[in-house]
């Protein structure tokens, strides 16, 4: 059909859209996503408003200004009244949608893909925008059944009301030394303001915003893209490390002793702090994170909730129960108390920060407070697209029979007297995830083997280094 437009059919992910630019994803994309987009809003608003607002950001990739252009282009021929916020982190274009109260937001960014992905991440009506919505815009752009408009451009600076909010939740204390690895993602300006404001004393590595990533891949859930941070936490002996994803979503934290804190220890620690606030609030995090997580909120009389993986799959449970902290083992860490409830790293690192000077505690003396357990970490494995639901029904219907102590909010998470395994597919790739903990070595070489026996059952071979 004329106007009509096809898109790869890899890109439309479950979270956001996301393609290898000049392979699976063109500014052809982009302007077809904004006028789906643009139509798709128009259409959803019950007050006639012909003119609604979207705020639109980009990263720092060397495709994001192209393919924010032609994104901004397609808005505008739908009607929509575009509110340019320019380049930064994905949180800084959340803010801005909220704080400016916009109808929607788009952020131009392939987050911590490698330097030829891109992509969008959406909000729409103050909620996340995911699963279905995104395969609407599909539905939308085949059928070429765009509205027309004559919308508008507006450039509007938020970096420094976006700093200013994040500073006004630092109360302080003792000074602290800290060291920032933005990874040259988009992140980078907005921790050199930061840094510039907070007492004490800041070492920023890696600040200046390159698509090329030319230090390490910007993915802080990956311990060997926090090498670089980790020398200069000891060789400065610094109070801990921060680091960032490509688009800032995502967070990593190293204790003054160069030790990962993993996204169920961070939010254990934040625990502390939100709980002594609100007393018996629920916490939730993934069926990835460890045992100990949900067994150390319930001890500082909180209500733990284990919820399905995804960062829009926890937003909104997030908003359903009025949790005030959530996340992720995958760094996405998600705040209500206080804020607005996305995941913004940079903000999750001034309340860290905060904490630490406030408590007089430190990072290391918390995470060896913590139980010790031994686990694997997240093991992903090839399972095509057409299997790998399958796989996880048959174990889950195997476990069932057995009478096993399961939990099958997410895949499987079996409960043993060991500790725990989990089985799950992911939600964006061809791939089965799986995970163990147990308190002894014993234990969890017992753990891989059910979980090993379970995929036999069922013809998938577990890796090699398992």
């Amino acid at each position: 059909m004329p106007g009509s437009h096809a898109f790869h059919p890899t890109v439309l992910r479950e979270y956001d859209v996301r393609g290898i630019v000049g392979d699976t994803l063109s500014t052809a994309d982009a302007h077809a996503l904004g006028r789906a987009y643009g139509t798709v809003l128009r259409r959803r608003l019950a007050d006639g408003n012909a003119a609604p607002r979207v705020c639109v950001g980009y990263d720092g990739r060397l495709s994001s200004p192209d393919m924010e252009a032609a994104l901004v282009d397609g808005l505008v021929a739908t009607g929509i009244q575009v509110e340019r916020i320019g380049l930064g982190p994905t949180p800084m274009l959340y803010f801005a949608a909220y704080s400016r109260e916009a109808d929607g937001g788009i952020m131009v960014t392939g987050s911590h893909n490698p330097p030829d992905y891109n992509g969008f991440k959406m909000v729409m009506g103050g909620k996340s925008f995911f699963g279905d919505d995104i395969q609407g815009l599909g539905a939308t752009a085949e059928s070429g059944d765009f509205m027309p408009g004559s919308g508008g451009v507006t450039d509007v600076s938020v970096q420094d009301a976006y700093v200013a909010r994040m500073l006004s939740d630092y109360a302080g204390g003792r000074d602290l030394k800290v060291a920032w690895d933005p990874g040259n993602g988009a992140a980078g300006d907005v921790v050199k303001a930061l840094t510039e404001k907070l007492p004490g004393a800041h070492i920023v590595i890696n600040g200046d915003i390159d698509g090329t990533f030319p230090a390490h891949h910007p993915d802080p859930t990956v311990e060997a893209n926090l090498e670089q941070l980790r020398d200069v936490v000891l060789s400065e002996q610094c109070d801990l490390g921060l680091a960032f994803d490509g688009d800032g979503d995502r967070i990593g934290v190293l204790d003054g002793k160069g030790r990962v804190l993993w996204g169920d220890q961070l939010l254990a620690l934040l625990s502390k702090d939100v709980l002594a606030a609100q007393p018996g609030a629920t916490i939730i995090a993934d069926v990835k994170a460890s045992q100990i997580l949900f067994d150390e909120v319930a001890r500082l009389g909180g209500t733990p909730l284990m919820w399905k993986t995804g960062h829009s799959l926890i937003k909104t449970k997030m908003a359903e129960s009025g949790s005030p902290l959530a996340g992720e083992m995958s760094g996405h860490i998600f705040m209500a108390d206080k804020y607005y409830g996305f995941d913004d790293a940079q903000y999750v690192g001034v309340r860290v920060l905060d904490w630490t000077a406030r408590s007089g505690e430190t990072l290391d003396a918390f995470r060896d407070s913590l139980p010790a357990v031994i686990n694997t970490p997240e093991l992903r494995f090839d399972c095509d697209d057409t299997r790998k639901f399958d796989v996880v029904e048959e174990v889950r219907d195997r476990l069932a029979a057995s009478g096993a102590d399961v939990n099958g909010i997410d895949g499987v998470r079996v409960n043993t007297a060991d500790g725990w395994w989990l089985l799950r597919a992911s939600n964006t790739q061809a791939v089965l995830v799986a995970r163990c903990e147990s308190g002894s070595e014993a234990g969890l070489g017992r753990l891989k083997a059910a979980l090993s026996e379970q995929l036999a059952a069922s013809g998938v071979a577990l890796p090699d280094d398992l």
